[in-house]
């Protein structure tokens, strides 16, 4: 009896084992589908580590897990440098576990970044961060949400915002960087379907070292834009909008949506760049306005649990775009806008208060809470009323305008005496001169017989009229 039940057994087992080699290939042509098999080679790993992990094989997951829980106390310890490495190895042995590679690049960007006084040192490790995000995190990842949100919030924060003392010269860096390879022209439909060498040779670049492509740059640029793509707050929503879209999980979208909204109110604030004595110059892009508050709508349709929060963002953000459209003489605009604020708001609108009496409250209240962006894109607007008041003979008007410029001017540097390092304004004169050099492509609603009335003639930045103001301060760079 037992010989027959061990026959039978035997039998089974046999059997089975057709079975089992058929189960065996379906579930590797699933994991090989779905990238679950990794078997990439450690590279400068410690001959230990690398001949643990080759005769192991199937507890790469447990090495792995060790080297995670080193990395998390060197973390606690301040170790930021011997992160690297393991994070390396982590990556290798584990490259669809997005968490190490977000805290990987966020170590470089962050916390190494910092380690060094030259700004060209910090620039390194920042790109650094980004390239490892972008080239090998979301190659492996395609759909976190979490790298594309940490990949749009270093272009958002660490290069647009100035939370770093080096964020001039990030910014200057990666301009640079694009500004060589869009080209003069930066003509994203040309990018986006190339008929010369040269356009094709420029698409190529961006695919293959950016990882852009022109096709969803143009895509983005016609649905939320047009952007300066010199700007990084045009990257930010590129990878936030192209996650959206990969995202499986609907649920996982909110904190992109988020990066959107935030970085087209920074696009309206600064999104104009001019090159000027080998400077990157920076003024507000009035054109995006009616796109950004779109896109506010847009979030509270996509997100209504979320639409009340969505929409005091929406509300301060309106505040500021009456103030800037009045402010760069864009006054029909600007009214307009502000019978869209009473109508939207109307438990807000204090009674008999007219449009130039808005603008006074919310100027004010603008200057001294520190907001470097507005306060640049606000002081651009006054100084450009004082050039229209003068072209037009205004003279009283252009020396209220002069003196508004100044007090908005010493009021920011005074509530922020303490950290003028990475927040200071431009100088007065500074700023002039930006002003200047808009009026002569246009900017500000001149006209060519404005200009001459000024002074100015194209191709000069310069003016004889403006003698009576004077410099305050110094400030090394360009505005926010």
């Amino acid at each position: 009896m037992k010989k027959a039940h061990s026959i039978i057994c035997w039998l089974l087992v046999v059997l089975s084992v057709p079975t089992i080699s058929i189960a065996h290939r379906s579930l590797q042509r699933d994991r090989e589908t779905f990238q679950l098999t990794r078997t990439e080679p450690l590279e400068s790993a410690p001959p230990a580590l690398a001949f643990t992990t080759v005769a192991l094989g199937a507890f790469r997951g447990l090495i792995a897990n060790n080297l995670w829980n080193r990395a998390v106390r060197l973390q606690d310890e301040g170790d930021y440098f011997e992160m690297v490495s393991l994070a390396d190895w982590i990556t290798k042995l584990q490259p669809d576990n997005s968490m190490v590679w977000a805290m990987q690049a966020w170590n470089m960007t962050y916390n190494i970044s910092v380690q060094f006084d030259d700004f060209n040192d910090r620039w390194l490790w920042v790109r650094s961060g980004i390239e490892l995000l972008r080239d090998q995190g979301l190659r492996y990842n395609p759909h976190s949400v979490e790298l594309h949100r940490e990949l749009s919030w270093f272009y958002q924060d660490k290069i647009g915002s100035n939370t770093d003392y080096g964020h001039w010269h990030f910014k200057a860096a990666w301009a640079s960087e694009m500004a060589e390879a869009l080209g003069p022209n930066m003509d994203l439909a040309a990018l986006a379907a190339p008929q010369t060498e040269d356009d094709q040779a420029r698409a190529e670049r961006l695919r293959e070292q950016f990882k852009l492509n022109p096709k969803w740059m143009l895509h983005v640029d016609e649905h939320f834009g047009p952007f300066d793509w010199r700007l990084p707050e045009a990257h930010a929503i590129y990878w936030a909008d192209l996650g959206i879209q990969q995202v499986r999980n609907e649920g996982d979208v909110v904190p992109l949506r988020r990066v959107i909204w935030q970085c087209m109110q920074r696009a309206v604030q600064r999104g104009r760049v001019r090159l000027s004595a080998g400077e990157f110059h920076y003024g507000p892009n009035l054109e995006l306005i009616p796109r950004a508050y779109r896109a506010y709508e847009e979030m509270k349709e996509l997100e209504p649990e979320k639409a009340d929060y969505i929409a005091r963002g929406q509300l301060n953000f309106l505040k500021d775009a009456i103030y800037l459209y009045y402010s760069h003489n864009r006054i029909a605009d600007a009214a307009a806008l502000y019978r869209t604020y009473q109508e939207t708001y109307p438990d807000l609108v204090i009674e008999g208060q007219g449009l130039d009496a808005f603008v006074v409250d919310r100027v004010t209240s603008v200057a001294g809470a520190g907001k470097l962006n507005l306060v640049v894109a606000l002081l651009h607007g006054t100084l450009g009323r004082h050039y229209l008041s003068l072209a037009i003979g205004d003279d009283d008007q252009a020396n209220g305008y002069a003196l508004l410029s100044r007090q908005i001017w010493e009021a920011y540097q005074e509530r922020n005496a303490e950290s003028l390092q990475n927040v200071s304004l431009p100088t007065l004169e500074e700023l002039k001169q930006q002003v200047l050099g808009q009026i002569v492509q246009g900017g500000h609603g001149f006209t060519p017989e404005l200009r001459t009335a000024l002074g100015i003639s194209v191709g000069t930045e310069t003016t004889t009229t403006d003698e009576n103001q004077a410099d305050t301060s110094t400030k090394p760079g360009n505005q926010d």
